[in-house]
């Protein structure tokens, strides 16, 4: 496989990914699975959820891919990357950013990230099974841009008083 194939396979599987993660979460995790899904929508004291399976399932989807396909280097290797690649920005994003599971990144400047957050948050509003919105992980409705960039950023409210008191 070229090198230009192989990146279009990751690509493409990366992206993929937010539709397999926005539909698994629609309607699996939040239908039949809800059993081990509900852990992530209610508070709790412990350190890992049973919502956390998801995480080997996808783990271990990609590593087979990828070695299954190591051999030759041919589009089972690639998509398995694709998918570690997705998962890697999944963890850093929703495990990290937006839940603070580890305490190095807890708040973002970056109106994106922030809309990304508030999306999400609505998502949890609801702590049961129905009525959830914002099932995606990347793409975010345009509302919560429009939100992101009326809300200060972290940090930016003191700069304005004390630019207003000068």
């Amino acid at each position: 496989m070229t090198p230009l194939a192989a990146a279009a396979v990751v690509t493409a599987t990366f992206l993929g990914m937010e539709f397999v993660a926005w539909f698994m979460h629609r309607f699996v995790l939040h239908g039949p699975l809800w059993f081990l899904h509900r852990s992530h929508h209610v508070r709790h004291p412990h350190r890992f959820e049973r919502n956390d399976f998801f995480f080997l399932f996808y783990g271990s989807l990609s590593m087979l891919f990828i070695i299954y396909g190591s051999a030759d280097k041919d589009w089972r290797f690639w998509i398995g990357t694709g998918i570690a690649a997705y998962g890697t920005l999944y963890f850093f994003v929703h495990d990290v950013l937006i839940h603070g599971r580890l305490r190095f990144w807890r708040k973002s400047r970056n109106n994106y990230l922030r809309a990304l957050n508030m999306a999400h948050k609505i998502h949890h509003k609801t702590t049961g099974r129905d009525g959830s919105e914002e099932f995606g992980l990347l793409w975010v409705s345009p509302r919560y841009f429009a939100l992101a960039r009326r809300k200060p950023a972290p940090g930016r409210e003191r700069s304005r008083l004390t630019e207003s008191a000068n």
